[in-house]
Formats: C-alpha cells, structure tokens, sequence
C-alpha cells in the first residue's frame, strides 16, 4: 500500500514537471504564431503557423536570411514577419528589383517575383537591421517605415507546422 503511494507521487511530480517545462517553453522560448498577412509569400502564406523561438537573438545577432517576427515599429501592440536583409554595419540598396548587400548582389531564391522601386544606399547603423518582405510589392518593411531597431525583435522562426502539407523547417 505504501509503495503504490510513493509509487503515485512520482508519478503525479513527473506530470507536474513536463506540465512546468512545457509552460516555460510554450511561453518563454518557443511561441506559436500565425500569419495572417502575404507579405512573407510565396515561403510563408496567409493561414500558416510557425513556431518563433524567443531566445534566439538574447545573445546572438541577426544575420542575413533570417526570417523574424517583432513588434512593429508603428503600433508596438501589432507584431510582423519579414525577412533580415542586412544586419548593422552592411550597406543595402535595391534596385533593378534585386538586392545589393555590401555592393554585391545577394542570391534570393525565396523572393516573389515582381517589380519593386529602388532604394538606398543605406548602411545600416549599430543596433538595427534592414528587413524586407519576401513578396515585394506587398510588403510594409523597412523600405517604408525605417531600420528596424533590435530591440524590437522578439524572436526567430524555426519552423511551419500547420498545414500540415506545408510543414518544414526554416532555412536561408
């Protein structure tokens, strides 16, 4: 009888733990988000779920291909997605609808294709990066509203899970 007991609260304190560790990374490291604009097309489309892992850039910066998710330098209440172009330090322009990072022409395969207007030069100053959407022409990005300051990113995208036909994880 004792030992079904004991038995029982080891069983009861292991569910309690996964519950408390699944918690803390529900909401502390990796958060579900859903997106609900084209701007990320054709990669990410209106409808698809992502998983963001939060603590990706808490010691760490953005780099190049990063797709992110932040508090939209606007309204701080609404949050985007969009992609890190270039990261501080680098200098960005676009035109000819492609992208020079540095002078040189960076390799987009993830890109809609469509026209977009020219812009910069701009090198991008300590403490904030240049992001664009992957559909160009539907995108409000830095092009519009400014360098993306870092504080604003609040996480980095690891993955689509739903639907599930369009599951995978992110690469550049």
């Amino acid at each position: 009888m004792e030992r079904q007991k004991s038995k029982r609260k080891w069983i009861l304190g292991i569910i309690g733990v996964v519950i408390l560790i699944g918690g803390f990374l529900r909401w502390g490291v990796l958060q579900p988000y859903l997106i609900r604009q084209p701007s990320m097309e054709p990669g990410l489309a209106s409808g698809d779920r992502i998983v963001v892992n939060r603590l990706a850039y808490r010691g760490w910066d953005p780099t190049r291909g990063d797709v992110v998710v932040f508090a939209f330098p606007k309204d701080l209440k609404r949050t985007f997605v969009k992609r890190v172009i270039a990261a501080e330090g680098e200098t960005v322009e676009l035109r000819d609808n492609k992208v020079f990072v540095n002078g040189d022409v960076i390799e987009e395969p993830y890109v809609k294709p469509g026209d977009y207007p020219p812009y910069g030069p701009e090198v991008v100053p300590a403490g904030k990066v240049f992001v664009l959407g992957d559909n160009r022409r539907e995108s409000e990005d830095s092009r519009e509203w400014g360098l993306l300051p870092r504080e604003y990113l609040l996480g980095k995208a690891l993955l689509v899970y739903y639907p599930f036909q369009r599951f995978r994880f992110f690469t550049i």
